[in-house]
């Protein structure tokens, strides 16, 4: 699903340098998102970074250098971020209604890692899910999903 959203920005943006600068904002966005899912409760686990790795080698198709700079970058930004605004509003701007709840799915796969939710990343999920558009139903269901993808 991720390929086509990432050919779906190539194609409304144009190509050229503002199609990658695109693209490396959406990135970053995500994985910020991603790590802070992982970090909310004040650690983030072995399993929670696992998973967030195999996230963003698998729907960003990266690997060695590529992978542990957007890694690093997420891990400085997502420090140095105040809100969620930034990220969520790349979010928004880049991706079409489906995107976005893709976006949703992924950070309740990192939550989920570690079988364990807490009020701190239940409350994330809510926020991110409304600045950005998916319905508290979709929220559910993405978790419900997730939840019995993991038995």
């Amino acid at each position: 699903m991720w390929k086509k959203i990432t050919a779906f920005l190539s194609s409304e943006v144009g190509g050229g340098k503002q199609d990658q600068k695109s693209q490396e904002e959406l990135r970053l966005a995500t994985a910020a998102l991603l790590y802070r899912a992982g970090n909310i409760d004040g650690n983030v686990s072995e399993i929670e970074l696992k998973k967030l790795t195999e996230i963003l080698k698998t729907h960003f198709e990266l690997s060695g250098t590529e992978l542990a700079d957007l890694m690093a970058a997420a891990k400085k930004d997502e420090k140095d971020a105040v809100d969620l605004y930034g990220y969520t509003k790349i979010i928004t701007s880049q991706l079409d209604q489906d995107g976005r709840i893709a976006v949703v799915e992924l950070i309740w796969e990192v939550i989920l890692a570690d079988d364990v939710i807490d009020e701190y990343e239940a409350n994330l999920v809510w926020r991110v899910a409304e600045l950005i558009g998916v319905s508290a139903r979709d929220r559910i269901l993405l978790k419900q999903k997730v939840m019995q993808a993991r038995q």
